[in-house]
């Protein structure tokens, strides 16, 4: 009982200034950090959508699950790129294409996301990732 008592009297409410509403969203606006789970074109995955594309860009053209041939034809050649083993590389056994992943940036648009392959170097370059970024902070080689 003085336990409870004593945990009770740490707890403050504050009755002059009722709390403030939170700020209001930014969804759908250019460069937004609104992060939506969308299905690849072929329905076998699902990737992120970070923020809206401007209607008319390169990166409106875009959709999860394209590979990245079409995508450098569609939009033309990232302006810089890297690319960085996952945790999935250290998995026994692991068969998946994402041991690798390849981050591309187009400057002015943001950064793509790009399955890499398996740990022997095959599959993948799947888009898995949009992430609209005029400002180029998402790319961090």
């Amino acid at each position: 009982m003085i336990l409870v008592a004593s945990l009770a009297g740490c707890a403050t409410v504050s009755l002059e200034e009722p709390a403030k509403a939170p700020a209001p969203s930014t969804a759908g606006t250019i460069g937004s950090s609104e992060t939506r789970i969308v299905p690849s074109k072929d329905g076998s995955f699902q990737g992120e959508i970070i923020g809206t594309a401007a209607p008319g860009s390169r990166f409106a053209q875009l959709q999860i699950g394209m590979e990245a041939l079409p995508v450098q034809r569609l939009i033309g050649i990232p302006d810089d790129m890297h690319a960085h083993e996952t945790g999935k590389r250290w998995i026994p056994f692991y068969f998946g294409t994402d041991a690798r992943r390849m981050i591309t940036y187009y400057k002015g648009e943001g950064c793509l996301t790009f399955t890499g392959g398996n740990v022997w170097g095959s599959g993948g370059n799947e888009l898995i990732r949009i992430e609209v970024d005029p400002s180029g902070r998402c790319y961090q080689p």
